[in-house]
C-alpha cells in the first residue's frame, strides 16, 4: 500500500521518528528498513533515515506488508552450541532467514519461528518486530554461530557490547584465487549501491558508513582458492562479501558479488551451492568471564576445504 501526504509539523524532525509516530502499528526499526530499501521519498526524492523533514514536505511511503504479527512456532532441528536460562548460541544452517521478511510466506521457516517453538514460554512477552531476541544476524546463505537472547536483560547487554565493539567475531571464507598477503586490513566506506538498491558497494555508496575487516590466510586449495579467517570490527550489511569482492577476491558461490563462471565450477566439482562463508568463532565477556565459542564448518564447506580445518 502506498501513502502520499504533506507533513504538518512546527519543527524539523528526523523522518524515521516522524513516520514511526504517524504509523504507530510499525516499529521505528521497521520504518528505517523501509527507508533503507528506498520505499520512502520526500518531495519525490529517495532519502536516508537521518534526513530531517519540515512542514509542508510531501512524503510518499510504500508499506510492503501491513504487519508481520502472525509469527507461528515451528519445529526445527537446532544445532545448539550453548544454552542457559538467558542465552542460546546456535550453529545456523545456510538457506534459513534469521527474521521473517516482508513478502509472501516470509514469516515461515525462519530462525525466529524455530526459537518460538524451542523456547515456548521462556521468552519475554514482547512483539518481535519491536524487540527482537536475535541481536545480530547472518545472511540467509551464511552458516555459523549466532546468539539469541532469551531475556530483556541479556538482549540489552549483548546489544550494548556489540555497539561498543566488545565482541570479537571471526569467520571462515573460501575465496576465488590466491591471496598473497598473509595478513591484511580493509577499511572503507560502504553502504547501498546507488545503481542497485539490493547491493552494497564501496564505490560512491549512498549514506556511507565506515567498515573495517581483517583477514588471515590459512591455506590454499589447488593453488586456485584461498581459505581465509576473517575478523570484522564493524558489522555492516554484506561487509565481508563486499570487501573481498572489492579487492577482486570474491567469496565462491556468492550470487550477488561473485564470479558466475567460478560459481558454476565449484558447484560441479564440490557440490557447493551457497556462498562459502561461515561464522566460526565468538569471543566476549559473559557473566563476568571471558568465553569463547567455536563451531565446525557445515558439510558443504568441509567438502571444499577437506581436512584443512
Amino acid at each position: 500500500m502506498i501513502y502520499n501526504f504533506c507533513v504538518i509539523t512546527w519543527n524539523t524532525i528526523r523522518v524515521d521518528i516522524y513516520l514511526s509516530a504517524l504509523f504507530n502499528n510499525f516499529s521505528r526499526s521497521y520504518i528505517q528498513k523501509m527507508i533503507d530499501r528506498w520505499h520512502v521519498s520526500i518531495n519525490w526524492e529517495k532519502i536516508s533515515k537521518n534526513i530531517n523533514i519540515k512542514n509542508k514536505d510531501e512524503v510518499t511511503i510504500e508499506i510492503i506488508i501491513e504487519k508481520l504479527s502472525e509469527i507461528n512456532p515451528e519445529k526445527m532441528d537446532f544445532d545448539i552450541v550453548y544454552e542457559d536460562e538467558e542465552l542460546i548460541v546456535l550453529n545456523k544452517e545456510a538457506w534459513i532467514n534469521v527474521h521473517p521478511v516482508p513478502w509472501e510466506d516470509g514469516n515461515k521457516n525462519t530462525l525466529v519461528n524455530g526459537i518460538l517453538e524451542h523456547c515456548k514460554d521462556r521468552l519475554p512477552s514482547i512483539w518481535w518486530v519491536q524487540r527482537p531476541w536475535i541481536v545480530h544476524r547472518l545472511d540467509k546463505d551464511t552458516s555459523g554461530l549466532i546468539m539469541v537472547a532469551k531475556s530483556d536483560q541479556m538482549m540489552n547487554y549483548l546489544s550494548e557490547i556489540i555497539k561498543q565493539r566488545k565482541i570479537d567475531k571471526y569467520y571462515i571464507a573460501i575465496v576465488y584465487w590466491k591471496i598473497k598477503d598473509r595478513n591484511f586490513k580493509i577499511e572503507s566506506y560502504i553502504w547501498r549501491d546507488p545503481n542497485n538498491r539490493l547491493k552494497m558497494t564501496t564505490v560512491n555508496p549512498v549514506n556511507p558508513k565506515i567498515a573495517i575487516t581483517y583477514w588471515e590466510v590459512l591455506e590454499y586449495i589447488e593453488n586456485k582458492y584461498t581459505i581465509v579467517k576473517i575478523k570484522i570490527e564493524t558489522g555492516r550489511t554484506h561487509q565481508i562479501r563486499v570487501h573481498l569482492s572489492s579487492i577482486w577476491f570474491p567469496i565462491i558461490w556468492d550470487k550477488v558479488y561473485g564470479n558466475i563462471r567460478v560459481n558454476k565450477e565449484v558447484a560441479t566439482i564440490y557440490q557447493l551451492h551457497r556462498q562459502a562463508l561461515h561464522a566460526y568463532e565468538l569471543d566476549l565477556i559473559l557473566y563476568w568471564k571471558k568465553v569463547h565459542f567455536k563451531w565446525e564448518l557445515k558439510a558443504d564447506m568441509k567438502r571444499v576445504v577437506g581436512g584443512i580445518i
